[in-house]
């Protein structure tokens, strides 16, 4: 499965996103990670926000599942 990876900006982070992103890749090494680039297509698009507010537009990607995390403690279902 290909996972796009969208950050939030970073306004109001409350966690380390990249340590999360990287455990991510460690904890799912069946699945290739990649940062999203617009216009690219992905099984999921994974956006990591770091508040609750979870505000990380996603509209310029194409996708078939969204997932969106703003905690360190989520564990998304990728399947």
């Amino acid at each position: 499965m290909h996972i796009g990876v969208k950050f939030c900006g970073g306004c109001n982070p409350r966690y380390d996103r990249r340590a999360y992103y990287e455990s991510m890749i460690k904890r799912h090494p069946s699945h290739a990670f990649s940062i999203a680039e617009e216009g690219g297509f992905y099984d999921c698009l994974l956006v990591i926000g770091g508040c609750s507010s979870c505000c990380a537009s996603h509209d310029e990607y194409r996708y078939n599942k969204l997932i969106k995390v703003w905690d360190a403690s989520d564990q998304p279902e990728f399947a």
